[in-house]
């Protein structure tokens, strides 16, 4: 296994958990803001507020993309191990 191959494994593996994350940290940062906007508004300064709404905003993006990031990552051990003969070399 050369560097290239290692370089080239923790490219696609990082691009990986950014793509597979990112809905789930973009639903989490706008509801955060949302209630931040909204505390904020109503000068509510309760720390625990913002809890509910990301666990049922991450709760509903889990129900409508959990297919999509399951098939991407199960792709990505696919390819992965399809490739396994060639790492061992």
């Amino acid at each position: 296994m050369t560097v290239d191959n290692v370089v080239e494994i923790t490219r696609t593996t990082l691009y990986t958990i950014i793509l597979t994350s990112a809905p789930m940290l973009l639903i989490s940062l706008i509801i955060g803001l949302a209630v931040s906007i909204f505390q904020t508004v109503t000068s509510i300064q309760e720390q625990t507020l913002t809890f509910v709404p990301k666990l049922i905003g991450i709760f509903v993006m889990l129900m409508l993309l959990g297919h999509w990031m399951l098939n991407n990552m199960t792709g990505f051990m696919t390819d992965l191990w399809s490739d396994f003969s060639l790492y061992i070399k």
